[in-house]
C-alpha cells in the first residue's frame, strides 16, 4: 500500500514534528511535507498553540502554484473545526492538494476521523496508518489526555547497578554524569508538568526547571504536599509557575499566611480530598492535571510517592539512568510495592531501545 518513498517522506514529516517537542503543548506535535512530482515542495511543523499548524504552514511554504496537485504527507490527521485556528481541510482543498498520507487518526473527538472523511467528500486521495507506531510515540501525552482525560505519566530516575537511587542517609549527588543530567532535562523540557515530593523538597532542595537546554517553555512545577509543609523559601517556588498540591484546608488560620504569600508570588494552592491515611489522592492529582490540558507529566521523586505511584498503576513509562556503580546499602526505585509469592506476579513492563548518555546507560520501560 505504501512505498519506501512513503516512508521516508513520512519519517521527514515526523523528524520535522519533533522540532515542536518542548513547544506545542498542550497541543500535539505534528509535521507536514508537501511533494510534487518527486520533489518535496513545502514542510512545516506546528511551533504552539494559537499559531498556524503544520499543514497551512508547508502550504505557505510552497506557495499556490507549488501545492496544486500535491501529496500531503502529515504526521496526525488535519483538523475539521474551528479552533484558535481556521480548519486545516479547508487549506488543503484551497491549495489543490489531491493526495494525502496521514500517520495516525486524531484521537480529539472533535476531529477523530471527521477531517479524514471531509478530504475524501472534497476529492482528495487519503490513506491513513503509515508508521503510526512512531507518531504515537511522538505524542503519548496528547492521546491518552484525549482517550482517558489523563496525562502520560513518566518517573525518571538515577540508579546503580545495585538498583539504587541514593546511599542510606539519603545522599544522591552525582550517581550519574553531568552529560546523563543534562540529558534528563531535555526530558523535563518536552513535558508539561514536573512533579515531585515534600519529601524531595525538603532533602535536596531542587528548582525542578529546565536549564542544561534550550527551551522558551519551562513546565510547571508541581510539589505533592499533603500537610502543606513547604518552606516559602525552597527554589522549586522561586519565579512562581508552580503548583502546590494539598490535602488540609489552606483557608485555617495555621495555613492562611502561607496561602497568601504563595499566591501573591504566582504559585498556586489547590486542595485535594485526602485519603483515609491523609494523602493527597494521586488518582485525583492525575485527574486535575488532565483536566489543566497537562499531556505529560514527567516525575522525579523518592521512593515513597514513586512507590505510591507505582501501587495505583498511575505510572506510564519509567525513564532509568543506570550508572556504572554499586552502591550496596541504600535507598530503591519504589518503596511499598509487592509483596508478591512468585516472580511471575510482579508487574511486567516492556523496553525501549537502550542508549549510552554519557556514562549511563539510558532505558525506556513501558507497560506491556
Amino acid at each position: 500500500m505504501y512505498t519506501p518513498d512513503d516512508e521516508r517522506l513520512m519519517r521527514h514529516a515526523l523528524g520535522l514534528a519533533s522540532r515542536g517537542l518542548f513547544t506545542t503543548t498542550p497541543n500535539p506535535r505534528v509535521g507536514c511535507v508537501l511533494v510534487k512530482d518527486g520533489i518535496v515542495v513545502g514542510e512545516g511543523w506546528h511551533r504552539r498553540a494559537g499559531e498556524s499548524h503544520a499543514e497551512v504552514l508547508a502550504i505557505a511554504d510552497a506557495g499556490p502554484h507549488r501545492a496544486l496537485g500535491a501529496t500531503a504527507y502529515v504526521t496526525l490527521e488535519p483538523c475539521n473545526h474551528v479552533g484558535r485556528t481556521p480548519p486545516c481541510v479547508d487549506a488543503l482543498q484551497q491549495a489543490g492538494i489531491s493526495r494525502l498520507i496521514v500517520a495516525m487518526q486524531d484521537p480529539n473527538p472533535l476531529v477523530s476521523g471527521q477531517g479524514l472523511q471531509r478530504c475524501r467528500e472534497l476529492g482528495i486521495d487519503v490513506r491513513c496508518g503509515l508508521l503510526s507506531d512512531d507518531a504515537m510515540d511522538l505524542n503519548p501525552g496528547f492521546f491518552k489526555r484525549m482517550m482517558t482525560g489523563l496525562p502520560w505519566v513518566r518517573v525518571k530516575t538515577a540508579i546503580s547497578v545495585d538498583g539504587r537511587t541514593a546511599l542510606s542517609n539519603g545522599d544522591s549527588q552525582w550517581i550519574t554524569s553531568r552529560l546523563a543530567r543534562d540529558d534528563g532535562h531535555a526530558w523535563r523540557a518536552r513535558a508539561c508538568a514536573v512533579l515531585t515530593g515534600i519529601g524531595t523538597v525538603r532533602h535536596d532542595n531542587p528548582q525542578m526547571n529546565v536549564r542544561a537546554v534550550e527551551t522558551t517553555r519551562q513546565p510547571l512545577r508541581v510539589v505533592v504536599d499533603a500537610r502543606f509543609e513547604i518552606d516559602l523559601q525552597s527554589a522549586v517556588l522561586a519565579g512562581g509557575h508552580a503548583l502546590v498540591v494539598i490535602a488540609v484546608d489552606p483557608r485555617k488560620p495555621v495555613y492562611a499566611e502561607k496561602f497568601l504569600s504563595l499566591k501573591e508570588r504566582g504559585v498556586e494552592v489547590i486542595e485535594l480530598p485526602p485519603t483515609q491515611e491523609g494523602k493527597v489522592d494521586l488518582g485525583l492529582l492525575m485527574q486535575a492535571l488532565g483536566e489543566r490540558a497537562m499531556n505529560e507529566v514527567h516525575v522525579e521523586a523518592g521512593a515513597q510517592l514513586t512507590g505510591a505511584m507505582m501501587q495505583q498503576g498511575l505510572i506510564d513509562e519509567w525513564l532509568v539512568y543506570m550508572a556504572p556503580t554499586f552502591l550496596g546499602e541504600g535507598l530503591p526505585i519504589a518503596a511499598g510495592i509487592g509483596p508478591w509469592s512468585t516472580p511471575d506476579q510482579a508487574p511486567r513492563w516492556r523496553w525501549k531501545q537502550p542508549t549510552v548518555v554519557g556514562d549511563a546507560i539510558r532505558a525506556q520501560l513501558v507497560k506491556a
